[in-house]
């Protein structure tokens, strides 16, 4: 990120002691043992890392989007890749609708715990029919004394696994058959433990990010009381918008960061690697896409940062925050793609990390929102074109 200030310096450089500590060996064994990296989310706990923008009264640092932003964007250029990333992206936005809707009461039994690591959470939004159409979803809470009775599916859940609360979004209320009511009403947001007596967590086997797990959620009869709803009953799709952006813009610093991670090591690779008697980084067959990666690298992040400023200073920045994730996404998988080439055939081995880094950053390619959704809302609510889906 660029026109730092002082304090936010030190973040940059403290975050970045943190991750040196831990060795592309420590990343790799973590991979390879579909491990989840509790040493590093612990010492990224105990430096108070986690409470980055949680407010100061319940121990957090009261900081903005943007230093959430240097940290994710740090932990993601030093070789930890999304496995670093996603061990600890659920504190930096993800509790964000709790700290703005939630009871004191609620942020005081909660957010400490989140700060300390002592709880980790889950994000249960994402259905198997649903997938991006949100107001689609099918799971049910069904209002019972004391509280309501869960039942449903949830897909795609990270840190399920190790998880000991869930950030729940169900219906308790029938989304409107005859078009006449709004589909996103009748949703509430729940905060509440996850009770594996009645969720099922199944791990789903995928192409990278191993470390961090990825889970289908199946919940029967899950009881949640009263005081775990977070604001108003029917209000839950309005509470999630307030962190939409701010996890747009973090999944592409992200990115950014695993890209800025490969091209370093493919532009040192291509330094020192000497093909017919000379280094192959003075070829402009080499040089000028690694070029091209750091320019579309560097764009991206400058779209990221006006973003987390707009944000940060309350005000619009949906078509920005959308933007960098598209950006971001597409420039850091453009560079890890770019430094597999560089590097040939030690480029797809695992010695070299970079295979890894390319399989964890398609990730963002993908979730939590597609090119093709982005550009849809590009066009319908920046350039005023009608409405194409």
């Amino acid at each position: 990120m660029f026109n730092l200030t002082d304090d936010q310096r030190a973040i940059v450089d403290g975050v970045s002691a943190v991750c040196r500590s831990f060795s592309d060996e420590y990343w790799s064994a973590c991979e390879d043992e579909a491990r989840f990296p509790a040493e590093f989310h612990k010492v990224m706990a105990d430096g108070g890392w986690l409470g980055i923008t949680m407010p100061e009264e319940y121990g957090g640092a009261g900081l903005g989007i943007k230093e959430a932003a240097l940290i994710m964007h740090t932990v993601a250029s030093h070789g930890g890749g999304m496995a670093a990333t996603s061990s600890i992206h659920m504190n930096m936005f993800g509790p964000h609708p709790m700290v703005v809707h939630g009871t004191p009461e609620q942020k005081d039994r909660w957010i400490p715990r989140l700060i300390t690591g002592e709880d980790q959470v889950c994000f249960g939004v994402t259905e198997p029919d649903a997938g991006l159409d949100t107001t689609s979803i099918k799971t049910f809470a069904r209002k019972v004394d004391g509280g309501y009775l869960v039942s449903g599916r949830k897909m795609w859940i990270s840190t399920a696994q190790v998880a000991s609360k869930i950030l729940l979004l169900a219906r308790t209320s029938n989304k409107p058959s005859d078009g006449q009511g709004k589909a996103t009403a009748g949703m509430s947001l729940f905060y509440t433990d996850l009770d594996r007596s009645k969720i099922e967590v199944r791990a789903i086997p995928k192409h990278g990010r191993a470390a961090v797990d990825s889970n289908a959620l199946f919940i029967d009869d899950l009881f949640i009381p009263d005081e775990d709803l977070i604001g108003e009953e029917g209000r839950g799709f309005y509470y999630l918008l307030d962190g939409l952006n701010p996890e747009r813009v973090l999944i592409s610093v992200e990115a950014i960061g695993i890209g800025q991670d490969a091209l370093r090591r493919a532009v040192k690779y291509a330094g020192e690697r000497v093909v017919f008697g000379r280094p192959i980084g003075m070829n402009q067959g080499i040089q000028h896409p690694l070029a091209e990666c750091w320019i579309n690298l560097e764009a991206a992040l400058l779209m990221a940062e006006r973003a987390v400023d707009l944000y940060d200073a309350g005000q619009p920045c949906a078509a920005e925050a959308n933007s960098a994730k598209l950006l971001g996404s597409r420039a850091g998988y453009q560079a890890c793609h770019q430094a597999v080439l560089t590097l040939g055939g030690m480029g797809y081995s695992k010695e070299y990390q970079i295979e890894r880094l390319m399989r964890e950053v398609l990730v963002t390619r993908i979730g939590p929102i597609t090119d093709q959704m982005i550009l849809n809302f590009i066009g319908e609510k920046v350039l005023d074109l009608p409405k194409s889906y």
